[in-house]
């Protein structure tokens, strides 16, 4: 086993508190909002019930971009040693202007299906066949990783579809 480390990617300290922020005070005010001018009931409930999960999203952003993403000729872990995806099924990595993926990232195309769904706010997600890294990450170093998994698939022998 090679646990060599080709590239990692993490949320810088201003990235981290700078989107944990701006969620909690979305909440914040939205609860305010609503206590202190209330619309009608069924609006107060609204604005309460999202209020709240702004503020829930941002704990959990929080807890999850402490954490770090690492590649490695095996695939991509987390920090703490969470697989994400063994390199062995990644078939295609895009990264273009109108692919979907996250903020600053890019989006891995898995030959099958995962066997959980999972979701790292501000870090990576997966569902289904796709993974997508990035959101709080900087840009720089996820254009790394891309660039690294493609070359990794190019030696692997893998074509574009």
């Amino acid at each position: 086993m090679n646990d060599e480390i080709l590239a990692e990617v993490g949320a810088s300290v201003p990235r981290r508190w700078l989107a944990v922020s701006m969620q909690s005070v979305l909440g914040f005010m939205l609860v305010y909002v609503a206590m202190n001018t209330p619309p009608s009931f069924g609006w107060q409930v609204f604005l309460v019930v999202f209020g709240f999960a702004s503020i829930g999203m941002a704990v959990r952003t929080f807890r999850a971009t402490k954490d770090r993403i690492i590649l490695t000729r095996e695939g991509l872990h987390t920090s703490t040693g969470e697989e994400i995806i063994p390199i062995d099924v990644i078939r295609r990595v895009e990264r273009g202007v109108f692919a979907l993926k996250p903020s600053n990232g890019f989006m891995l195309i898995a030959e099958s299906k995962a066997e959980t769904t999972r979701w790292a706010p501000g870090l990576w997600w997966r569902l289904g066949r796709r993974v997508g890294v990035g959101g709080v990450a900087p840009g720089h170093q996820a254009k790394a990783m891309a660039q690294i998994i493609e070359a990794l698939l190019v030696e692997r022998g893998v074509t574009r579809d």
